[in-house]
């Protein structure tokens, strides 16, 4: 089983991020153990100084997680066109490390809109050299329409985008943590 590490991106207790992984969980769950990490309120505030030296115990957990994981999902909401300031919170505290670097990742946007918050997590996942492909990135519009209070998705598309996501993404855990001959 590979270890997959999901960072929710929303603060809220009644995420439609979350419930997202939870489908994503299900339907991976023949090859992979999807470890949630929904925690990023409790990080401290990023503080360059203490980036490298000093660093956190929270943080240092956090990276620990990132560098030990097969795979990473990102799932988050967009918030006023932009990604929630907790998981760039997250991010900043990882940018003079090597922990991404290579590291296969899937990323979830489901919010409102969603457009501009999915391109700048793209953006930002390339500068600290993570891989992914197009199709192992979703945007997931109206998501409030799509996912009810139980986690039940209820538009037959999002289902379908969600299961060729798992499947792009499978692939890219397995083709990337295989050496090429």
């Amino acid at each position: 089983m590979k270890n997959i590490l999901a960072i929710i991106g929303s603060a809220s207790e009644n995420s439609s991020n979350h419930k997202l992984v939870n489908h994503f969980e299900k339907l991976t769950s023949d090859i992979f153990e999807v470890n949630v990490y929904d925690q990023l309120k409790t990080l401290p505030h990023f503080d360059p100084i203490l980036s490298v030296d000093n660093t956190p115990k929270e943080i240092l957990d956090f990276r620990s997680r990132v560098e030990k994981a097969d795979g990473i999902i990102i799932s988050t909401p967009e918030y006023i066109f932009s990604i929630p300031s907790g998981l760039k919170n997250a991010l900043e505290w990882c940018v003079s490390t090597t922990v991404f670097t290579g590291k296969p990742l899937g990323i979830i946007t489901a919010s409102a809109n969603g457009k501009k918050g999915h391109q700048e997590l793209q953006l930002i996942m390339k500068t600290v050299m993570a891989e992914f492909t197009p199709a192992t990135l979703l945007l997931i519009r109206g998501v409030k329409g799509k996912v009810d209070a139980e986690g039940t998705i209820t538009d037959i598309q999002v289902k379908e985008d969600l299961a060729r996501f798992a499947i792009a993404f499978k692939e890219l855990v397995t083709n990337t943590l295989t050496p090429s001959i």
